[in-house]
């Protein structure tokens, strides 16, 4: 089965956020790695960008599929991992800490209301299998 964390929030697009007073760290999930297999690309956003709840943030690319990323909340884009430019495959082997994507600052707090915690995605993924 894959890694949740506890104290995590996650989408049903399988990102998930990880808050750090009006910051947010964000990435893919352990599912959706294991789903997309090795990850060969990343396109990172830029910083300073203003995203909306579900818009796009980055895109991966895999040995199966290219897939979007999309921002659990709204806000701007303050930092990226610059790291998976050179190391794309971060993803795969560390997904909730070296393989972060982006950070922003939270536009909307409320929005969080919206994402499921640990449990709950535990619940949608076994639903998935």
């Amino acid at each position: 089965m894959s890694t949740v964390k506890e104290g995590y929030y996650y989408t049903k697009e399988h990102e998930w956020m990880s808050i750090e007073g009006k910051k947010a760290k964000m990435g893919i999930s352990d599912y959706a790695q294991s789903k997309l297999g090795d990850i060969t690309f990343v396109e990172l956003p830029e910083a300073g960008i203003v995203v909306k709840q579900g818009g796009i943030v980055a895109s991966v690319e895999s040995v199966k599929a290219a897939s979007d990323i999309y921002a659990p909340v709204s806000g701007k884009i303050v930092a990226f991992n610059n790291e998976l430019e050179k190391s794309p495959e971060l993803i795969n082997s560390s997904p909730y800490t070296e393989g972060w994507i982006a950070e922003l600052e939270i536009e909307d707090e409320n929005e969080m209301n919206t994402l499921f915690n640990a449990a709950a995605y535990k619940e949608y993924i076994k639903e998935l299998e």
